[in-house]
């Protein structure tokens, strides 16, 4: 028998509700996951697998032979799939012959017939045991924990969608960012397109330090009450985020207005020069306004904006030293080591007592601006992934955009989006300090960049996202460009010194 921490029957009392079932199972299977499906001929396990394969596919149409001559199916998707039919296997040593390891190490597999191999499946193998008549199907599942916790939760966003209305929907994956939140497309009889976020609060991560989590002392976003607050603010002063249509605040749950997917870049991650400017237009409107710390709203509490302090900036520009120095020398840092680049940084950032604050939207770059080309002006620029917005250095947004750790910006490029930001400062008010903003700008540039060093390593280390190595030497080319303003000398120089991009 398969591991498991608890037990759970569904029913699906149609092929509809076989459907939607296979939906919420396609958003999430992952890597390592081995189904293995009983249940009589007939009972209707190779269809549910073939609705599940389409589901990743996002692909109803898509051809899904039954593996029961070839013992094995494979499809190169989202997430890997294998599709296994053991009905006429005879001997056990056959699960090594199509490689389930492999398949395993790599993506998902779904088995029917496990029984003759049942000894040599995972242990933390999950067990689908379908029984029923006709088209009306009881499925008893068991699993590890994590599965069962996924399964609990993508059920419970089926109801979130039942229970506003949206009985019909389809759920398909979107890409989402590099957080704990994940997205879905949501469509409804093919008419109306839906984003559902999925941001569960956050719970058990572990104590750095004073008996803090990381998201305490960065102060990040650990429910979805910063998001809509942050919302709500954008759209009162003329900024274009998503509508907001329901919302479950216990749970973590929102479904927003679909922006679309053209965003400021062409297909090959080339900047639409014209779409960067006006997204240089709409933070210039940002920093313009007076922000208040505390957001009220009569139908919640007063929200106090986090501060992007000297603690947040120091705690991010760590990361470097924690992932990346190990990542491209193969050793920790030494202490003293450790110590200088601290010291640089403390000077640089106390620098930034004098430097003008504004909202900080923090990932203000090209994965999350939605171009918006029937609209105008400002409204041009859709805006997403705000929640973890603080008041912080003003230049810390431009330097997100004018560096696009996802976009090649050429120098050209950049210049241009300073130039343009500062005769709009210029313009809205006198007291606007270019000289003293091009100097925050590069100690923002630079701070930012360290950090992103530092979570793109840790996104592939501890998380298994390789593709985010593949943005390392971007943001080294960034980081070389802006240390060559003389504020950042001493930087420049002890990265010289470790020899960090030689290596």
């Amino acid at each position: 028998m398969a591991t498991s921490s608890q037990t759970l029957t569904i029913k699906l009392e149609n092929l509809d509700a076989t459907q939607r079932f296979a939906e919420d199972l396609a958003l999430i299977v992952k890597k390592e996951d081995c189904i293995c499906l009983t249940g009589d001929l007939g009972a209707g396990k190779t269809t549910l697998v073939r609705a599940t394969i389409r589901a990743v596919a996002d692909d109803l149409n898509l051809e899904v032979p039954s593996p029961t001559f070839t013992l094995v199916q494979q499809y190169d998707l989202r997430i890997p799939i294998g599709h296994i039919d053991l009905y006429r296997a005879s001997d056990p040593d056959e699960i090594f012959e199509f490689g389930l390891d492999e398949i395993l190490t790599n993506g998902a597999a779904f088995i029917e017939w496990p029984e003759i191999v049942e000894d040599e499946l995972p242990k933390s193998r999950i067990s689908f045991n379908i029984t029923g008549l006709d088209s009306v199907r009881d499925i008893e599942i068991s699993g590890p924990e994590d599965f069962m916790m996924r399964l609990d939760r993508t059920q419970k966003i089926r109801r979130f969608l039942d229970n506003n209305g949206y009985q019909t929907a389809h759920r398909a994956h979107l890409q989402g960012d590099a957080s704990y939140r994940h997205y879905e497309r949501i469509s409804v009889d093919g008419l109306e397109s839906l984003i559902l976020m999925n941001s569960p609060k956050i719970s058990g991560s572990p104590i750095l330090r004073d008996g803090l989590t990381y998201y305490d002392l960065a102060h990040l976003a650990q429910d979805i009450i910063p998001f809509i607050r942050i919302a709500n603010y954008l759209q009162s002063i003329g900024l274009r985020t998503p509508k907001l249509y329901e919302t479950d605040l216990e749970e973590g749950f929102l479904l927003l207005e679909d922006l679309g997917d053209d965003k400021p870049v062409d297909i090959q991650n080339i900047p639409y020069t014209e779409r960067y400017i006006a997204a240089i237009d709409v933070l210039a409107h940002l920093h313009g306004q007076d922000i208040p710390s505390i957001l009220t709203d009569d139908a919640m509490e007063p929200y106090s904006i986090p501060k992007y302090d000297a603690d947040v900036m120091e705690l991010e520009i760590s990361l470097l030293v924690d992932w990346y120095w190990e990542f491209k020398t193969g050793s920790i840092i030494e202490p003293q080591q450790s110590d200088v680049y601290f010291q640089i940084w403390r000077e640089l950032i106390h620098r930034m007592k004098s430097a003008e604050t504004s909202l900080v939207l923090r990932d203000y770059h090209s994965p999350n601006i939605i171009w918006q080309s029937g609209e105008s002006g400002l409204a041009q620029v859709g805006l997403i992934d705000f929640q973890d917005a603080q008041i912080g250095p003003a230049a810390y947004d431009v330097a997100s955009l004018a560096q696009d750790a996802r976009v090649v910006v050429s120098e050209e490029l950049e210049t241009q989006l300073l130039d343009r930001y500062k005769s709009l400062r210029l313009d809205q008010r006198h007291n606007f300090d270019p000289v003293q903003f091009d100097e925050a700008y590069k100690i923002m540039a630079a701070q930012r960049a360290c950090k992103i060093l530092g979570i793109f390593v840790r996104m592939n280390k501890r998380d298994g996202k390789s593709e985010y190595l593949t943005l390392i030497p971007q943001i080294e080319r960034y980081l070389i460009r802006t240390m060559a303003h003389s504020v950042l000398k001493p930087l420049q120089k002890w990265f010289d010194e470790a020899d960090l991009f030689r290596r």
